[in-house]
């Protein structure tokens, strides 16, 4: 497995190795310790979501509070997405920035994020599977939801016909928006929360 930590801080890509026979492919999409040695502190999943789309759905952004904060490794079992992490922690020596990755089922791979950041994706083909592992379970009064489409993040979509979006993303603030009515993580809340989790390592 390749861990590779990526241009915001807290985001990793993940590339399990994988093992082809003539019965198809093996591979180990998530091993505890050495995420954790990348990352700092194990990812303690609480729950595993799965989202099914079709093509030209965006997903995001999506995010929540810190504390209690939400970390998630995502991958895509099949089809195809462009995954987008945008850093919207205020006060973040990134903020605003974004990493884009394209995550495929053939490819295996995977994207860590700590808490804080957001998270939005493009499904490239029909019926495409998404599954996130989880480090809390859903709580609705702490959910965050920034406009994939905001057209100063200016998020590069590549977009060639009207994407397919829920009424909520559509009608979410941009990120000047929502950081103007205090909607979104701090970095020092971030930071804490972080240190936190090392120190119980």
């Amino acid at each position: 497995m390749k861990i590779t930590e990526l241009g915001l801080p807290g985001v990793f890509r993940v590339v399990p190795q994988q093992h082809s026979d003539l019965r198809g492919r093996f591979y180990e999409p998530f091993k505890r310790d050495l995420l954790a040695d990348a990352v700092g502190h194990p990812l303690n999943i609480e729950q595993t979501n799965c989202s099914v789309s079709r093509r030209g759905t965006i997903r995001g952004i999506h995010s929540t509070m810190v504390p209690p904060g939400q970390a998630k490794l995502v991958s895509c079992v099949r089809g195809a997405i462009l995954d987008i992490v945008v850093d919207i922690r205020v006060g973040s020596p990134t903020f605003g920035r974004y990493e884009v990755n394209w995550l495929d089922a053939q490819s295996a791979a995977a994207v860590y994020m700590a808490e804080g950041l957001g998270h939005a994706f493009l499904a490239l083909t029909d019926d495409t599977c998404v599954n996130y592992h989880c480090s809390t379970p859903y709580m609705p009064e702490v959910d965050l939801h920034v406009n994939p489409l905001d057209p100063e993040l200016a998020l590069p979509w590549g977009l060639t016909e009207e994407p397919v979006i829920s009424e909520k993303n559509a009608k979410a603030p941009t990120l000047a928006e929502a950081a103007d009515r205090g909607l979104l993580p701090t970095w020092a809340d971030c930071q804490a929360l972080y240190e936190k989790l090392r120190s119980q390592r």
